[in-house]
């Protein structure tokens, strides 16, 4: 390390980062492109979209967006309050004249809508009057570089750009990547001990929990719900939530919990204040805490550690031979190694700086805050309705449990947390809940086609729970699991509303016949459920060639009752496959072309009814 930097700043150089992020790694990314701006002597903010007052964005110069996408081309939650303003038709088409931007977008494109946030966001920006520098960048999490291969380049012409419009001061020249920037927090250890200030329980608060004051809610039931001999630990997990707050109806609202390990314990204390009076405390860390407290709750050291970790460790190494292969991993050239050793084995924070001893034990405390992520909250689908047991708030949670090349087998953090709690425990789970991905419509009466493999069938079974307390049928679920005797979620209750005349349930387990994929499955019984609400049903007269086609099979499904139709689970190949058979049926029932079956879908996509709620 060749020492801290010296910025010199000027009035007229100052630059905006906006990040929208879901899991972390577009903030990620909104800090590292914050740490180049300074090296190059820009005024630097760095902040949540959401965080940040939308009407002074009239006002700004520059402005860097960076933003992730989730779902089926939806906004990360820090983001969806700006979404729905920076569209409001009322907006002046040159409101954002003066403003020069980029996106750099964060997608997997795996998933059909790639980066339709960041696509969209730089669409709107342009009717805006907006000034673009260049365009988007469009990160890829399936590139085996990650979304770093296209965002690498992309950042080179930026800084070209950027720096001719707005050049560096008379006698300035760019810092040195080989010299750090200062910390953005200051960490105090303070001499007297005191206990850790808490989130306050929130007794007799008449609104809903949030994140920074949720509900801490009795663990009352955790119930494995595969059998012994699966290779998976599914949890039933149900909490008291009698006295939350919480009011859960259609739509659906996601749960979420953030993850606290241990009580308090009496040891050192640290206080942390900002060491730039622009950058906010960090607003989830309790002041003053404990040393312990930090590391335990705060830190997300089981965390796999991104590029910037390296970058940033790298600068405190004392050891020459650490150094190199931290500036290795840092370094463009250098991320297939970085790969190999931290991402393909999932290699923890921990376990890193457990290899890079002498680096380690040199790590300024002022840095912590800025080398180690804190840790994020987990979200679960809601799996219970309130109309069927007011009191009780449930979610169906898979273990997260696996093995790589090293020694210790891999632990998901809040999984293994909440898996390890007995309801004779007593213990209190911090949680609040938030609007869900899919939107349910507001007629109950409205039939609905449900496709949940897993426990992506969670959420269906919350949405079936509280349209059978109503009386409600026309209820149409896909399910398809492993074993009919080993991870048949639900089983119980969903052969009672199908002798109710509540349910329909079709079926399939892999491991227990032959040749069944969920594809297949689909293009052979989604013809059913069609005509289950053909029978008896006229035909209305339909406009478009594609519409009068698809009226032959499912006028009663689409045009007469004007079906919803749901996707949830893995993302990996499962939603595919289902879009797929979808297409083949109204290809092969409908007598559409490949391309009507290709439009057909888009147009139930646009209004709303085909949704697909899926994770990795």
């Amino acid at each position: 390390m060749e020492g801290i930097a010296q910025i010199s700043q000027t009035a007229d150089r100052n630059l905006l980062i906006l990040y929208g992020s879901q899991m972390g790694t577009a903030e990620d990314m909104a800090e590292r492109v914050g740490r180049e701006a300074r090296h190059r002597h820009f005024t630097c903010r760095v902040d949540s979209i959401d965080s940040y007052n939308i009407v002074n964005l009239v006002h700004e110069q520059l402005v860097i967006f960076v933003c992730a996408t989730t779902g089926q081309g939806d906004p990360p939650d820090n983001m969806k309050n700006f979404w729905r303003f920076i569209f409001r038709r009322n907006l002046p088409h040159n409101s954002l004249c003066q403003m020069d931007y980029t996106v750099l977008g964060l997608g997997d494109s795996s998933y059909s809508k790639f980066n339709f946030i960041a696509k969209k966001l730089h669409k709107r920006l342009l009717q805006l009057g907006a000034n673009p520098l260049q365009s988007p960048a469009l990160g890829d999490d399936q590139h085996d570089l990650g979304p770093d291969a296209a965002v690498d380049p992309w950042l080179n012409d930026l800084w070209e750009k950027v720096l001719s419009l707005y050049p560096l001061p008379p006698g300035v020249s760019v810092i040195s990547d080989l010299i750090m920037l200062p910390p953005k927090f200051s960490l105090c250890f303070l001499d007297k001990e005191a206990t850790t200030l808490d989130a306050a329980q929130r007794e007799g608060s008449a609104d809903p929990p949030t994140e920074m004051q949720p509900y801490h809610a009795l663990l009352v039931t955790n119930q494995r719900v595969t059998a012994q001999e699966h290779f998976q630990d599914v949890r039933l997990i149900e909490f008291d939530v009698a006295q939350s707050g919480i009011h859960l109806r259609i739509p659906l609202r996601t749960f979420r919990s953030s993850v606290h390990f241990s009580v308090w314990t009496r040891t050192a204390r640290s206080s942390c204040g900002p060491h730039d009076p622009d950058t906010p405390a960090p607003p989830h860390l309790p002041q003053p805490c404990s040393v312990r407290h930090l590391v335990e709750r705060y830190l997300d050291i089981r965390s796999v550690p991104r590029r910037s970790f390296f970058q940033l460790l790298s600068y405190f190494s004392p050891d020459e031979q650490e150094r190199e292969k931290l500036q290795e991993f840092s370094s463009a050239a250098g991320q297939e190694e970085l790969y190999t050793y931290c991402n393909r084995p999932r290699r923890t924070t921990l376990e890193v700086l457990i290899d890079f001893p002498h680096t380690t034990s040199s790590i300024p405390a002022d840095y912590l805050l800025d080398l180690i992520p804190r840790i994020r909250p987990r979200a679960f689908s809601v799996a219970s309705a309130m109309q069927a047991n007011p009191k009780k708030l449930q979610i169906l949670m898979a273990v997260v449990q696996y093995k790589t090349r090293l020694h210790e087998v891999r632990r998901g953090l809040c999984s293994s947390w909440l898996a390890s709690i007995s309801p004779e425990d007593g213990k209190q789970v911090p949680l609040w809940v938030k609007k869900g991905n899919l939107k349910f419509p507001s007629d109950p009466d409205t039939p609905l086609v449900m496709v949940g493999p897993g426990t992506g069938v969670a959420p269906f079974h919350s949405v079936v729970q509280e349209r059978a307390a109503l009386g409600k049928s026309g209820n149409i679920l896909f399910f398809g699991c492993r074993g009919k005797n080993k991870d048949f979620y639900y089983e119980e209750e969903w052969m009672d509303l199908e002798m109710r005349g509540l349910l329909k349930l079709f079926t399939a387990f892999s491991r227990d016949q032959v040749c069944v994929i969920i594809g297949y499955l689909m293009s052979v019984i989604f013809v059913l459920v069609m005509e289950a609400f053909l029978f008896h049903r006229r035909i209305k007269s339909m406009s478009s060639i594609g519409y009068r086609r698809m009226g032959c099979i499912c006028g009663g499904l689409i045009s007469n009752r004007q079906a919803f139709i749901y996707i949830a689970g893995n993302a990996k190949s499962m939603p595919t496959q289902v879009t797929d058979a979808l297409k083949s049926v109204f290809q092969s029932e409908g007598q559409m072309s490949a391309l009507e079956a290709e439009q057909y879908m888009v147009m139930l996509e646009k209004c709303g009814r085909f949704q697909s709620e899926t994770w990795s």
